[in-house]
């Protein structure tokens, strides 16, 4: 008895000891997530016997031949009347070497709230995609919702492989397809997999349909990729939900640790009051702790009586979140009311209560295309870029860095309900390379109404003859930047194309004449020139930008004023030795002689192109007539030799 009692004692301790996994399955409608769900659970084992016997009754009785999964996790009636999932369905299951808690959200774009709701705490999030019907807009959606929440790694699984006779081709169209699109998005761990839900293929075991398959199945990538990646243990954040003084003798702050670590002796800062005293005790129902991480439901004690009230945070000394009370976030509107300027809401963010006001709408997303539109409001699953305003100072981080003190979420006051989820990206005080403050980064003039092109810019590439496009060269100088634009120009030109050069030394002439060189005045500079190129654009031109451009922050923020497709970044370089030698304009002579300082490619930095459509020409090897062959040739599909007669 006592050997069992200790087998039985260990199997429970190695249980705890298990590391868990939260994800979720997201996707466009009938992707199958549920069924996966329901494979999942059914062939890991971890269905009960009177479950399944009622699944299987169920499926009898709605007239299906074989037993439906998808009713494991279709809790609702409403869900299983209709076959949808319609609210977010939390399962529970365990596996040799890990716990999960797995999220089943709803496929509707009406239910993309839930999405939200569902995906907020997950790890790893399952985008399904339909293999008879390809990257849906759904799909799309989901995928960047999960890149908006900072979820460290994707999966992408093509489902309903069966439908297609597994065929490998089809996979392989799906794959570079997302791909292309997921290069616009901010997750560097995805993983496609192949698989039938219905049929069991490549869930937990694998298939021989798919001979040509290589990788793991889903249920060995869920068991070994690498979890708790997206916790903060540096920044130690405490919110304080309640004092506790049962007597005179004590007097306690409890909460939760959204992030780091602390130990008692360690000096901390209670916010807003900037009061220090040092950890004295940990204390838990359990006993004392020597050292309080991340997700511990604790009561610090202090050496010192300082005044600390529910909705304060106490933080280390020399770590000290941002203390604000205006910053930006990217908010999912989550109402059927549309979002109001200016209303007054109320802001839930970690313990702390306050009025909030939506004082701008930056931009709204386009989820598909993943660009900004211009908008005077979001409506219910939007998503867009504002400013907020609240009542008394918020202690935030960015989302991206801290995800605990970078959420918050907005209630209307007079009926009670959640109106909005938000991903906190700027404060006002937060400093950047360039000076800016985050919400200063977008200017807008008071009063002014935006008024709608009057002739579209469709109508003018009709008249044109060819598309508008940008071509936004950058590198250092001397690497020859203006000599191979000036040729493609001519080239252009010749062949009846509507074309626009726009020079950096030119533009420094006129309309950015009043700035200098620091990096602000550089950020600035192509601001300006991004909105000039956007106005030919809109013209249907094909404008050619050639501009040092170094910070590849601020290149970014120009191709996202331009549809997908029209904005194409070549990266012109060659050895910096090189371009000392070529030194056009003396610049380098003169930074050799400390007249110039922070002169890019000799003492100031240069940020390389890192999106992987850049173009790269290297004129240490290539000639200018070779580059501009290689520019026409990709981009505008003519013949070089035809232009050259």
């Amino acid at each position: 008895m006592s050997n069992s009692n200790g087998t039985s004692q260990e199997i429970s301790n190695n249980y705890l000891d298990m590391d868990l996994l939260r994800f979720t399955t997201a996707g466009s409608v009938d992707d199958g997530k549920s069924t996966l769900i329901g494979r999942l659970l059914y062939d890991s084992k971890s269905i009960f016997e009177d479950q399944m016997e009622a699944i299987e009754k169920t499926s009898r009785s709605s007239g299906e031949e074989k037993v439906n999964l998808a009713l494991l996790t279709d809790g609702l009636r409403a869900e299983r009347e209709q076959k949808i999932t319609i609210d977010v369905a939390y399962r529970y299951f365990a596996t040799p070497r890990r716990k999960f808690i797995i999220a089943d959200t709803p496929g509707h774009i009406q239910y993309t709230r839930n999405m939200v709701t569902g995906a907020s705490t997950a790890e790893l999030a399952i985008i399904l995609v339909d293999a008879s019907k390809g990257v849906l807009t759904q799909s799309k959606r989901h995928a960047f919702i999960s890149s908006l929440l900072h979820i460290p790694h994707l999966v992408v699984a093509v489902n309903k492989m069966d439908l297609v006779d597994y065929d490998q081709n089809r996979f392989d169209k799906i794959v570079s397809e997302f791909r292309t699109f997921a290069k616009k998005l901010d997750v560097d761990n995805i993983s496609y997999i192949p698989i039938s839900a219905l049929k069991g293929d490549n869930v937990v075991e694998k298939s021989e349909q798919t001979s040509w398959y290589k990788g793991a199945t889903l249920l060995h990538h869920l068991e070994t990729v690498k979890v708790d990646s997206s916790q903060n243990i540096i920044d130690f954040r405490f919110p304080v939900q309640y004092v506790i003084r049962p007597n005179q003798n004590f007097r306690g702050f409890s909460g939760r640790v959204a992030s780091g670590r602390v130990k008692p002796g360690e000096e901390v800062l209670a916010l807003p009051s900037k009061k220090s005293s040092r950890i004295k005790e940990i204390v838990t129902k359990d006993g004392n702790l020597e050292e309080a991480v991340p997700g511990d439901s604790v009561t610090f004690t202090l050496e010192d009586e300082i005044d600390i009230s529910r909705g304060d945070m106490i933080v280390r000394k020399n770590n000290v979140p941002n203390v604000t009370n205006a910053f930006e976030a990217y908010l999912c509107w989550m109402n059927e009311e549309e979002m109001e300027l200016d209303k007054s809401y109320i802001i839930m963010h970690t313990s702390r209560t306050a009025q909030v006001f939506i004082t701008d709408l930056i931009y709204r997303m386009n989820v598909d295309s993943i660009s900004r539109e211009d908008a005077d409001t979001l409506k219910l699953n939007e998503i867009g870029r504002v400013k907020l305003k609240t009542s008394q100072p918020l202690f935030i981080d960015p989302y991206q860095i801290n995800q605990r003190t970078g959420s918050f979420i907005i209630i209307d006051p007079a009926s009670n309900v959640t109106v909005g989820a938000g991903m906190i990206r700027a404060g006002s005080t937060e400093s950047k390379k360039n000076g800016k403050s985050g919400s200063d980064s977008k200017k807008k003039s008071p009063n002014v109404v935006w008024q709608p092109w009057n002739i579209p810019r469709e109508e003018r590439e009709k008249r044109n003859g060819h598309k508008a496009k940008v071509l936004w060269f950058t590198g250092i100088s001397g690497a020859g930047k203006s000599t191979i634009a000036r040729e493609l120009e001519k080239r252009l030109w010749k062949e009846g194309r509507q074309t626009m050069l726009l020079d950096g030394d030119q533009v420094r002439h006129g309309l950015n004449g009043d700035l200098g060189f620091s990096p602000k005045d550089r950020t600035e500079n192509i601001r300006r020139i991004g909105e000039v190129a956007r106005l030919f654009f809109e013209h249907g031109n094909i404008v050619i930008c050639t501009f040092v451009s170094p910070y590849r922050e601020d290149r970014e923020a120009v191709r996202e004023l331009f549809p997908e497709g029209t904005f194409e970044e070549i990266f012109v370089k060659c050895a910096p030795e090189t371009a000392h030698s070529r030194d056009p304009k003396g610049l380098y002579e003169k930074a050799k002689k400390g007249e110039i300082k922070n002169l890019t490619g000799f003492d100031g930095e240069y940020q390389a192109p890192k999106h992987e459509n850049a173009v790269v020409i290297d004129t240490d090897r290539q000639s200018v007539e070779e580059c501009a062959d290689e520019l026409i040739n990709k981009f505008f599909h003519i013949c070089p030799k035809r232009l050259k007669k």
